[in-house]
C-alpha cells in the first residue's frame, strides 16, 4: 500500500463544501466513490482543510492509501474518468507514508473575484461576487497591507478548533485590478481562521465603498482587542462563489 498525494479541482456550486456529510454531496464523498471503483477499502481520505458549500478549489490537496500496481499516471486517467463533471485530479505524487496534508501544510493561498456594476451577470457570478455601489481601488490597496503580518483575526472569523487560538500570520494580502470593473484579491497565510477570508473581503469592500473608516480594520486587528471595538463593524460575509482555494505549499 503506498500513501498518494491527490491536487484537486472543483467547481464548489453543487457541492455542500469539501468535507464528507450524510446524505449530502461534497467534494470529499465524490472522491470516495470513486476511490471505492478502484478497490480503496479505506476509511477516509485526508484533507489540507476544509472548503464551505459553493467555494471552488483549482489547488486543494488529498491524500490516500491505496493497494496500486500501475503509474501515478494511469492512477490519475483512472480517477477521472470515475469523478463528475465538477470535479477532477489533475495532479498524482508518490509521497512518504508520514505525509499529511493538513499538518504538513506550511501555508494556503486564496483567490476572491469580484466585479462591480449595478445589473446582474449570469456567467460572471457563478465564479465572482457583484458588488454595487462600485470600490475604490486606493482604498483596496490601503486596507489590505493593514492585514499583513502576524495579527489576532478573531473579529475576521471563528477558530478550528474548540478554544483555539485566533492569531495568523498573513504572508500576502493583494488587490489587483483585472479589468475595468473587475478585482481579484490574493491572500496567502499559514492558517486560516473559519470564514476568514470571506470576512476580510467583506469588510474590505465596505472601506472600500465608504461604509466603514479604514481605522476600524486597524483597531479590529489589535491583540485582546475589546468586544465594543469589534462590535462596531457590520455583520456579513462575502458570497462563497467568489472564492477559490489556488495552494496549498509545503516544504520541499
Amino acid at each position: 500500500m503506498v500513501r498518494y498525494k491527490l491536487t484537486l479541482v472543483y467547481d464548489g456550486a453543487n457541492f455542500f463544501g469539501s468535507q464528507k456529510q450524510t446524505n449530502k454531496r461534497t467534494v470529499q464523498g465524490e472522491l470516495e466513490k470513486a476511490l471505492a471503483e478502484l478497490n480503496w477499502t479505506g476509511r477516509s481520505v485526508l484533507f489540507s482543510g476544509r472548503t464551505d458549500t459553493g467555494v471552488h478549489a483549482t489547488g486543494q490537496v488529498a491524500s490516500v492509501d491505496i493497494t496500486w500496481t500501475h503509474s501515478t499516471v494511469e492512477l490519475l486517467r483512472a480517477l477521472n474518468s470515475l469523478l463528475p463533471n465538477d470535479l477532477s485530479v489533475k495532479e498524482v505524487q508518490n509521497v512518504d507514508e508520514k505525509f499529511h496534508p493538513r499538518f504538513d501544510a506550511v501555508s494556503r493561498i486564496y483567490q476572491y473575484r469580484l466585479f462591480c456594476q449595478p445589473l446582474r451577470d449570469p456567467i460572471l457570478e457563478r465564479f465572482m461576487w457583484r458588488v454595487w455601489p462600485s470600490v475604490d481601488t486606493k482604498s483596496l490597496v490601503k486596507v489590505s497591507k493593514l492585514l499583513l503580518g502576524t495579527h489576532d483575526f478573531s473579529a475576521f472569523g471563528s477558530p478550528t478548533t474548540p478554544k483555539g487560538a485566533t492569531v495568523r500570520t498573513l504572508i500576502k494580502a493583494e488587490w489587483t485590478q483585472m479589468a475595468e470593473n473587475e478585482w481579484r484579491f490574493e491572500v496567502q497565510a499559514n492558517a486560516f481562521l473559519y470564514r476568514m477570508v470571506r470576512r476580510m473581503v467583506f469588510l474590505q469592500v465596505a472601506v472600500a465603498q465608504g461604509k466603514i473608516p479604514l481605522e476600524a480594520i486597524a483597531h479590529s486587528l489589535v491583540k485582546q482587542a475589546s468586544v465594543k471595538i469589534r462590535s462596531g463593524l457590520p455583520s456579513g460575509l462575502a458570497p462563497a462563489h467568489g472564492l477559490t482555494l489556488v495552494n496549498v505549499e509545503y516544504k520541499t
